[in-house]
């Protein structure tokens, strides 16, 4: 008969798996690839030049208010039609020229997906490492004998 495992070796390496997955989600949204929230203010643009999502790389024309004047910028987007309203994200610094927007609702923030699934895939990835200490521990499996 092989060595017997004990309750305080499995505790330890359920333990061990329950501290990572604690320390990783109390690190916040920046662990697991999430990106953090667009800095700026949310505007009312009007869309001038759409552009056709059958284009490579589309961006459209838009008409913005910033600061009580009327400012041109670029959107990231496609399928807008000529004076469409949208919402845009505009940088909080915007300098001269054509600003640089992307829709607010497309905005990449902390509501996605990526960090359920990463904690998810780091409690199993803890489960795997601790199922293998179990059968290192164990040790291989001795044959029957054939009597």
């Amino acid at each position: 008969m092989g060595p017997v495992l004990r309750w305080n070796t499995l505790a330890v390496a359920v333990l061990v798996g329950i501290a990572i997955v604690t320390a990783v989600w109390w690190a916040g949204p920046g662990m697991l690839g999430t990106a953090d929230a667009a800095q700026g203010t949310v505007a009312r643009a009007t869309v001038t030049v759409g552009a056709e999502c059958t284009a490579p790389n589309p961006r459209e024309t838009v008409e913005i208010q910033v600061d009580g004047r009327t400012r041109t910028g670029v959107l990231d987007a496609c399928g807008h039609d000529g004076d469409d309203r949208v919402d845009v994200t505009v940088p909080a610094t915007t300098g001269d020229g054509e600003i640089q927007v992307h829709l607010a609702e497309v905005v990449p923030g902390h509501d996605d997906l990526r960090r359920p699934v990463g904690l998810a895939l780091l409690a199993l990835s803890c489960l795997g490492g601790g199922t293998y200490a179990f059968l290192v521990n164990r040790g291989p499996k001795q044959p029957a004998p054939l009597s």
